[in-house]
């Protein structure tokens, strides 16, 4: 592998496991809390559609930003009212967030917009650009590291240093800070919480609004950096590799950080391969191709769901009665 092809896989690698950076660190929350979200993809794909819309209307960056994460918000309290108030099924509340979101952005961005379920380009202003432009040709003449630094990592925009930001942010509000630690006590034990004077409805529901704000993330950077418009189940269950890649981590940050960029590079290989003949294969199929990181989905999750260790109280309605 020569140097440019390093480098553009690496650059490719970053910006396709961003949405999944984003994802699993929103489950990280929620599901550390002891609330399951199966609903992931579903809030992605709301916000994508809230970015479209609000940032091809509006004009502005910033609105189309917070529009996403306001409905990813408005999604994760409605998940928490069913399942936390209300002590329902937290998985058939995540697959019903999924089914509406699915069929909803569709019926809304033919109503408004009339473009079979699609929302209108945003304009280049509105999209996020690159914080050093200038970085890969500054960059070229120096053999390996140039590309590397050039094109694999100064090549991004600022959402792509945030997800990576944000996962050494996120492992040490959890396992630093005493929000932290009443969090994950409340996934392991909400008993000795509640007993401790301290909400266990109102952590939940923290948890799941920071849950929210990073779906809202995600579902923004698909339309804002990746598209330039959203497009009807456009996150192609980019929420469901987010699940995997957190279970793979053991609901760890840095070890779904890690999953996820196993994701990002199979997506970027598929898409390097498309046409490429490999040694005594020759052509490999396309379809083959696109369909490797969702392999590995199931793959992971057959492998390691039994064998991660989840949060005692994962999925288990809390009651004062009990």
């Amino acid at each position: 592998m020569d140097d440019a092809l390093l480098g553009t896989m690496l650059a490719s690698t970053l910006r396709l496991a961003t949405p999944l950076i984003f994802c699993a660190l929103a489950g990280l929350f929620s599901e550390r809390s002891g609330v399951v979200d199966i609903g992931l993809e579903g809030k992605m794909l709301f916000a994508a559609f809230a970015a479209g819309a609000v940032g091809a209307v509006s004009g502005s960056t910033t609105l189309a930003v917070l529009a996403a994460m306001g409905v990813a918000i408005a999604l994760s309290w409605m998940h928490g009212l069913a399942c936390v108030s209300h002590r329902g099924d937290q998985v058939v509340s995540g697959v019903a967030i999924n089914i509406i979101a699915s069929g909803l952005t569709v019926v809304l961005g033919i109503a408004w917009f009339a473009q079979g379920g699609q929302t209108p380009s945003v304009s280049t202003a509105v999209r996020i650009q690159p914080l050093f432009p200038q970085a890969a040709a500054s960059l070229s003449g120096l053999p390996w590291i140039g590309s590397l630094l050039g094109e694999g990592l100064l090549s991004h925009n600022a959402m792509v240093y945030l997800a990576l930001a944000l996962v050494p942010a996120s492992w040490w509000i959890l396992f630093r800070t005493r929000f932290g630690l009443r969090l994950r006590a409340v996934g392991e034990n909400p008993q000795m919480v509640d007993a401790a004077g301290v909400s266990v409805t109102g952590l939940r529901y923290t948890a799941l609004a920071l849950n929210g704000v990073l779906c809202g993330l995600a579902g923004s950077y698909l339309v804002l950096a990746q598209s330039a418009n959203f497009s009807a189940n456009m996150t192609a269950g980019r929420g469901f590799m987010a699940l995997a890649a957190l279970i793979f981590g053991r609901w760890y940050p840095v070890g779904a950080l890690w999953a996820c960029l196993l994701f990002g590079f199979l997506d970027a290989a598929a898409i390097r391969m498309q046409g490429v003949a490999l040694p005594l294969i020759g052509e490999v199929p396309v379809q083959a191709i696109q369909a490797l990181p969702y392999v590995l989905t199931v793959v992971l999750l057959a492998g390691f769901i039994g064998t991660a260790v989840a949060p005692k109280a994962l999925g288990r309605p809390y009651s004062k009665d009990r």
